[in-house]
């Protein structure tokens, strides 16, 4: 497997993947957000391409995708991680944790100091996420509670604090369904 920042021809693979990945979770008889979620996001300014990042099968196919944009904590940057999606049939595999090293990595050399996501709270502990209010900030989403999770890099200042705001196109997922 190689991981490696997305290319312009990638962009009909990272959609299928994330459209085969998140199926499971659609309404019945519509597509996934999430493929849409990233195609809005690279049409917008938030789109960071150093952090939209891919996995590739010995074969040459992508088989996995991550992307982190930008975001902001009151306005200060940071970085919205997500969607993160792998091909069903490599699922739990060690794909998802590959991109989620690679992407953290990334943001890190990159200077970024925080990076904030929505994810079930029993899988991200294991990249160095907590719960976002340990760190002092806060979702802009009263119910996201204990999925909003952030994970500090080298760049954190203790002092930054407050509500995170995501990109504007993870507001208009209900649009894209």
């Amino acid at each position: 497997m190689l991981i490696r920042r997305e290319l312009s021809e990638d962009v009909d693979a990272i959609a299928a993947v994330h459209r085969a990945a998140f199926v499971p979770f659609a309404v019945p008889g519509r597509e996934p957000v999430e493929s849409g979620l990233v195609a809005s996001l690279r049409a917008s300014d938030a789109w960071l391409p150093p952090l939209s990042i891919v996995a590739e099968d010995t074969g040459g196919a992508i088989v996995g995708h991550v992307v982190a944009t930008r975001g902001f904590v009151g306005d200060v940057p940071a970085l919205g991680l997500g969607p993160l999606g792998v091909r069903p049939d490599l699922q739990r595999s060690g794909v998802g944790s590959a991109l989620m090293h690679a992407v953290l990595g990334a943001a890190d050399a990159l200077d970024e100091s925080i990076v904030l996501l929505l994810g079930h709270p029993d899988y991200y502990p294991r990249f160095g996420f907590v719960r976002a209010t340990e760190l002092g900030v806060f979702p802009d989403v009263e119910d996201w509670g204990p999925h909003f999770q952030a994970r500090a890099l080298s760049a954190h200042r203790p002092g930054l604090r407050g509500t995170f705001r995501y990109a504007a196109p993870f507001y208009t997922l209900e649009e894209q369904e």
